[in-house]
């Protein structure tokens, strides 16, 4: 989710970095650069009945559907799905609405993001197939569970931004707030500046994560982290699905979770800053079967547990007839 203290910050680090010249500008522009060659080539898009939608794969093998979360898009889905490519696993990792190459509909909502992975799935053949969603992009996953349980062979919660009654939630944006907050999330420039002059701040906000545990952590570790926060660029091209997900995520309606019959695993940290402890708690409390992988620390985007956490799901997926 994206803080109204994030949008501020991107403000002033811009009027910072605004006055450092020509070596800013060019660093900007060589990061821009890099930022736009990786997401202008590796996806297809395809049809669906709320537009097209974006979508990438790679691997071969079982085919899983790994939904990105806020700031994503197939790129991000790729890259936190990477173990599960070196596992044996064929990713399909589309962009949502709003982000990069698909269409932004006006029902925009949860229930129509997992109804249009339907439309995904046909046009590449596929019938049934587990499917992953990860913070914010979990809920179209557990949707798609529930809606479409006959194409759903299991579903993986990872720090899942879904309902919990004791989970903090953010209060509704008003009409001025979000046109702030479009117009920030609008420009490259304010978001790179940003990530060059408090980086920190950017972790602890919009990755929920403590900086202290990245500063802490490996070196591999550390450019993970780098590497997510910076695979948010070009945020131009992601500003609608962001705005979105603030909706969506920030403040989530309950889902009928009693209605999923496939076989759930849901996975948080307990430090994680956007609350989805309780939330993947409150989720197998309300599945059938359900389990749940909690971990002490490693904030949002799970520092110093990649290798486990995700050699946890491949031993789940296993299981799974």
């Amino acid at each position: 989710m994206v803080s109204r203290r994030t949008v501020l910050g991107l403000g002033v680090a811009a009027g910072a970095a605004a006055l450092a010249g020509g070596t800013v500008r060019s660093a900007y522009r060589a990061e821009m650069d890099r930022a736009e060659a990786r997401i202008a080539t590796g996806s297809l898009t395809v049809a669906t009945r709320s537009g097209r939608m974006e979508y990438a794969e790679k691997g071969a093998g079982r085919p899983i559907l790994m939904i990105h979360g806020t700031g994503g898009g197939f790129d991000q889905g790729l890259h936190f799905a990477a173990p599960l490519v070196t596992a044996g696993y064929r990713v399909i990792a589309p962009s949502r609405f709003g982000y990069l190459g698909s269409d932004f509909p006006a029902d925009s909502g949860t229930a129509a993001q997992a109804d249009a992975f339907v439309d995904l799935l046909d046009a590449l053949g596929i019938d049934r197939l587990p499917v992953a969603g990860g913070s914010a992009g979990a809920l179209p996953a557990v949707e798609f569970a529930i809606r479409h349980p006959g194409r759903c062979s299991a579903l993986v919660a990872i720090v899942p931004a879904t309902y919990a009654p004791e989970r903090p939630t953010f209060a509704p944006m008003s009409p001025v707030a979000e046109r702030i907050m479009r117009t920030m999330l609008g420009s490259d420039f304010l978001f790179w500046a940003a990530m060059q002059l408090m980086r920190d701040r950017m972790i602890g906000t919009m990755l929920a994560t403590d900086p202290a545990l990245v500063h802490a952590a490996s070196l591999d570790d550390q450019a993970r982290v780098d590497r997510i926060l910076r695979n948010i660029l070009p945020v131009s091209r992601r500003q609608r699905g962001l705005v979105n997900d603030a909706r969506l995520a920030g403040n989530p309606a309950p889902q009928a979770l009693e209605r999923i019959s496939a076989p759930t695993l849901a996975i948080s940290l307990k430090d994680d800053r956007f609350g989805t402890y309780d939330a993947a708690r409150y989720m197998v409390d309300r599945i059938a079967g359900a389990r749940m992988i909690g971990y002490p620390t490693g904030g949002h985007v799970w520092v110093g547990r990649n290798a486990e956490l995700f050699a946890a799901v491949d031993e789940f997926l296993k299981a799974v007839p």
